[in-house]
C-alpha cells in the first residue's frame, strides 16, 4: 500500500496524521508533507487525533507538544498504549534538552524544536517509517505472507505490523489468545514473512500427544530405543531444521519434557531417544497458548527459565468479539471458500443473517465462525443464506446492543447502587464521592427509584418522607 524511501519522499498513499492547534502551522505542515508525496490528515487536538485513529491508522503521527486539553506527550502515551508500533514525532516551540530527553526516554521517535528544518523533518519521517512497519507490509505485491488472515480492523493491523517486524529476526515468539483466535494461522504467517520461508513450517500440539510419545515425536528415537521402535525416527525438531517449529498449547507440556526442551533451546541440538550423540538443529521457535503461563509458573506447573526462553516477543490475538468489524468480512470469505468446496451456489448472506452473525457472542472466536458458516453453507438451498439458517447454527444468545440513552441509564443506576453500597446508604458520603451536591444526588436517586435505607448494613427499615422521596441520614 504505502512505501517510503530514505530521501523522505513517499508515494501519495503513505498516510501521516498531523496534530497542531495552530491553524497556520497545520496548513504549512500539511502543504510541505503533501508536496513530499505523503497523504496528510490534519487535526487540531489530541482528542481529534485519537478519534481519527479509531477510523483509520496512519503510518506515523506528527504532533505539536502544546495542545489544548491533552498535550502531545499525553497523546503519545495514549497512542503507545493503543498502537505500540506506531511511530510518533513531536514538535515544539518551547523545547528544552530535559524535555527532549524525557520524550525520547518514553519512546517518542524524535523531538524537534520549531522553527524546524524542513529537510531534517523529512529525514526523520523517512527514518521513522523505515524503522517502523516495513514498507513491504503495505504493498499489495508483498502481502502473500498474510493471505490467510482476513481483516480490516486497526487492532489486527497493529498486530500484523508487529508480526511482520519480528518475522525478520530469529527471536522466539509467544502467541497468546483465546482458543480459536487463529494463533496457528498467525504463526504460519510469521514463518512465511521470515527469511526461513522456503524451509519447513511444522506445528505440533503439545496437549494432544500423550506424554509417553511426545518426547519421541519432538526429538526422535533410534531403532530399539523402546519396544515399538523398529526403525530410526527423526523428530519434529530435525524435520523443521532451517525452518519454524510451532509448539502449540505449550502450557500443557509435561514438566519432565520442559526440562529437555530447555536444554535443546540452550544447546541448539537434540539427542534422539536411545542415542548417545546430539544432532545440531537450526529451528526458529514459535509457541502458543491460551493458558495463563504466569499463573502456571506461580503454581509450579511451568518452568520460569523456559518461559523466558520462549517469551522473547509476545503477540496477543484479540477475541473475535473485539474485532466485530471483521465478522462480515470473514463470514463472506469463508462462505466463498466453502461454497467452492461443496459445489454450492451460495453467494452471500441475507442482510438479517449478516446482522445476526455480527451481533453473536462468539465464545469460540474465528474457529466457531468458520464452523457456523460451514454448517449454513452445507444446509443452504438458496444463493443467499437465510437468517433462520444462521440462527439455527449459532445456538448462542446474541449480544444486546442498547441505545445510547438506555446504556447511560443502566450505567447511571449501577453507579449509584455501587456508591450506596460503598457508603452503607449514607447519602452525604455518596454525594461527596460522586462530586455532586446532596440535592442533585437526591434527584438522581429519585429518578432511579433508589432508597438509601435499603443499603444500610444494620438491617434497619428504610424511611420515607410523605412525598415518597428517599431519605438517608447524613
Amino acid at each position: 500500500m504505502n512505501t517510503s524511501d530514505n530521501s523522505g519522499l513517499a508515494t501519495p498513499r503513505t498516510r501521516l496524521l498531523v496534530v497542531d492547534d495552530d491553524a497556520n502551522m497545520l496548513r504549512l505542515l500539511s502543504m510541505r508533507l503533501e508536496a513530499a508525496g505523503y497523504h496528510v490528515t490534519a487535526v487540531g487536538s489530541a482528542e481529534a487525533a485519537l478519534s481519527q485513529l479509531d477510523v483509520e491508522r496512519p503510518r506515523l503521527v506528527l504532533s505539536d507538544v502544546r495542545l489544548p486539553g491533552r498535550d502531545g506527550l499525553a497523546l503519545f502515551d495514549e497512542i503507545r498504549q493503543r498502537h505500540p508500533s506506531l511511530p510518533v514525532i513531536l514538535l515544539t516551540a518551547h523545547g528544552t534538552i530535559p524535555d527532549a530527553v524525557e520524550a525520547t526516554a518514553r519512546g517518542v521517535f524524535s523531538y524537534l524544536t520549531k522553527p524546524y528544518d524542513a529537510k531534517e523533518l523529512l529525514e526523520k519521517i523517512a527514518q521513522a517509517l523505515a524503522l517502523g512497519t516495513p514498507a513491504s507490509v503495505h504493498t499489495h505485491a508483498n502481502e502473500s505472507w498474510r493471505s490467510e488472515i482476513v481483516s480490516r480492523s486497526n487492532r489486527m493491523a497493529d498486530l500484523l505490523a508487529e508480526a511482520r517486524m519480528v518475522a525478520q529476526s530469529d527471536a522466539s515468539v509467544l502467541l497468546r489468545g483465546d482458543s480459536g483466535t487463529g494463533k496457528e494461522v498467525l504463526a504460519c504467517a510469521i514463518h512465511r514473512a521470515s527469511p526461513r520461508a522456503r524451509r519447513p513450517f511444522i506445528a505440533v500440539n503439545c496437549g494432544a500427544i500423550p506424554e509417553a510419545l511426545l518426547e519421541s515425536e519432538l526429538f526422535g528415537h533410534m531403532k530399539g530405543a523402546f519396544t515399538d521402535a523398529v526403525t530410526n525416527h527423526k523428530g519434529l525438531f530435525q524435520a523443521a531444521d532451517g525452518g519454524t517449529l510451532l509448539l502449540d498449547e505449550i502450557g500443557d507440556m509435561p514438566p519432565a519434557l520442559q526440562v529437555k526442551l530447555l536444554r535443546v533451546l540452550q544447546e541448539r541440538a537434540v539427542r534422539p531417544l536411545g542415542s548417545s550423540q546430539s544432532v545440531p538443529v537450526d529451528v526458529r521457535i514459535v509457541s502458543a497458548t491460551h493458558r495463563d503461563l504466569e499463573a502456571a509458573m506461580a503454581a509450579g506447573q511451568f518452568r520460569e527459565d523456559l518461559y523466558y526462553r520462549l517469551n522473547v516477543v509476545t503477540l496477543t490475538l484479540p477475541a473475535l468479539a473485539e474485532r466485530r468489524e471483521d465478522i462480515a468480512l470473514l463470514a463472506n470469505h469463508f462462505l466463498a471458500k466453502l461454497a467452492a468446496k461443496y459445489g454450492k451456489r451460495s453467494s452471500g448472506f441475507a442482510p438479517e443473517a449478516l446482522k445476526a452473525l455480527t451481533m453473536a457472542a462468539w465464545p469460540g472466536n474465528v474457529r466457531q465462525l468458520y464452523n457456523v458458516v460451514e454448517q449454513v453453507c452445507a444446509l443452504s438451498t438458496t444463493p443467499l443464506v437465510s437468517l433462520a439458517l444462521v440462527q439455527r447454527a449459532l445456538r448462542t444468545p446474541s449480544v444486546e446492543v442498547l441505545s445510547f440513552t438506555d446504556a447511560r441509564q443502566r450505567f447511571e443506576r449501577a453507579y449509584l447502587v455501587d456508591l450506596l453500597k460503598m457508603t452503607d446508604g449514607n447519602v452525604a458520603d455518596a454525594a461527596r464521592l460522586a462530586q455532586r451536591n446532596r440535592t442533585e444526588f437526591y434527584r438522581l436517586l429519585q429518578k432511579h427509584a433508589l432508597t438509601p435505607g435499603l443499603f444500610k448494613s444494620d438491617g434497619s427499615p428504610p424511611q420515607h418522607t410523605g412525598s415518597g422521596d428517599p431519605v438517608a441520614e447524613s
